[in-house]
């Protein structure tokens, strides 16, 4: 078929009263799928199971330096867990301290520690007129509504193949004296699934900001969640900017929310020791530690690097089918035809579709009302404004192979029918 835009007015005509036919019909079939958020299915979930036996009543307790894991202490993390996650997180432990469950929380966390008290001894941000962070886009709601909650102020950068455009960060971070930092999913980003390269990791870390508390927020949450063999390699972010002279200008992120437990994971910081000594002095008065027995229990389960890749393996087998029906439909319904654009990850949790201008909140609503709910339409940019609100994040996920066909074969319906009424409009 050839592109819609080619078409005449009759033709579309023609192919809208047949689209509309296909959607009543779709619509009959009665589904009830969730592609909204990436989370795991449970054939994901039960390849873990095996974790909450690593640790039991009548185990050792004790790491192999003494510490009593049932008792207080160990502030940062107990050495073992700190070396697992810096070598998922490609660093080295005296650079990491482990947190609870989730690495959302941290990242709240710093926000909200650098608004009250600064950024190691510098004014707290609630004391400045303006706050501004950069936001790489499309991008992660969830990183948007944590500074949104704060009054920040968000520009939008764009995503390019490389990763975000460093010309405009470059230049932003270099003049304004405002904008404290930038949020970063450098390995397979969310939701398009691009990978940073490695001249945009260099130039991140030789930034010269106007801020002395500018920091890189740099999310690293699908470090290791490749769906194929062969795949890139990231830079080391906390090396790069050591190298390039600026070992304070990151706060990396991680966790193992998505390799063995949503909410029962451990999670890690990365940062320089300077951040790190700065980042204990509130932890002192907040907490007592975290769960020491969670920690000992994931490093006696997956026992190092090379037992987290072996897992993640296990979870790349379940999730690669579900990706690539998505894309084998996407090409097959809409190559060629000039309605959308996709990319193809090799990891992550997400595909990131781009419609017609105009048309993403339509097409989500309308495979709503069809039964497969999508996020929503907006949501990959700051305060949920799409601009050109066409961007639509697909996370294949939690249904089976099967019911992510059905879902992608009514997507491109909702697709063709919304692009063939948008260009009515203009006939």
């Amino acid at each position: 078929m050839k592109a819609y835009q080619q078409m005449t007015k009759d033709e579309l005509l023609t192919l809208k009263e047949e689209l509309e036919k296909s959607y009543k019909e779709a619509k009959e079939k009665g589904l009830k799928l969730d592609m909204s958020r990436g989370k795991p299915e449970t054939a994901q979930l039960e390849l873990g199971m095996e974790l909450l036996d690593a640790v039991n009543s009548k185990s050792d307790l004790k790491t192999e330096g003494g510490v009593d894991c049932r008792n207080y202490g160990v502030l940062d993390g107990i050495p073992e867990a700190k070396q697992l996650m810096a070598d998922m997180m490609g660093t080295t432990p005296e650079h990491v301290i482990i947190y609870g469950n989730a690495s959302l929380t941290i990242m709240y966390d710093t926000i909200s520690r650098s608004y009250t008290h600064g950024v190691m001894g510098s004014t707290p941000w609630c004391k400045l007129d303006k706050v501004k962070f950069l936001c790489p886009v499309p991008g992660y709601d969830r990183h948007f509504a944590i500074t949104e909650r704060f009054g920040i102020e968000m520009i939008n950068i764009p995503m390019t193949e490389a990763g975000p455009d460093m010309d405009m960060v470059e230049k932003l971070v270099s003049e304004d004296e405002a904008v404290k930092g930038i949020w970063c999913v450098p390995m397979y980003s969310n939701p398009q699934g691009i990978c940073y390269s490695d001249e945009t990791v260099k130039r991140m870390a030789a930034l010269k900001p106007a801020a002395k508390d500018f920091r890189i927020f740099w999310d690293n949450a699908y470090v290791i969640h490749h769906l194929y063999d062969e795949h890139t390699e990231l830079l080391d972010i906390i090396s790069e900017c050591e190298k390039a002279g600026n070992p304070d200008m990151v706060y990396e992120f991680a966790s193992t929310s998505k390799v063995s437990f949503a909410g029962a994971g451990i999670a890690a910081l990365a940062a320089s020791r300077a951040n790190l000594e700065d980042i204990k002095k509130q932890m002192t008065i907040q907490t007592i530690g975290y769960d020491k027995i969670n920690q000992l229990r994931h490093v006696r389960y997956y026992k190092n690097i090379d037992g987290l890749k072996a897992h993640m393996k296990k979870h790349a087998a379940i999730m690669r089918p579900k990706f690539e029906a998505v894309l084998a439909v996407l090409e097959k319904e809409l190559g060629g035809l000039g309605i959308g654009s996709w990319i193809a990850p090799k990891g992550g949790y997400f595909i990131s579709f781009d419609a017609m201008e105009g048309c993403a909140k339509v097409i989500v609503d309308k495979c709503k009302e069809a039964g497969v709910i999508l996020t929503k339409a907006g949501a990959t940019f700051p305060y949920g404004k799409d601009p050109k609100d066409s961007n639509i994040r697909i996370a294949p996920s939690f249904p089976t192979p099967e019911e992510m066909a059905q879902a992608a074969n009514l997507f491109v319906l909702c697709v063709k029918l919304v692009s063939v009424e948008k260009l009515l409009e203009t006939k």
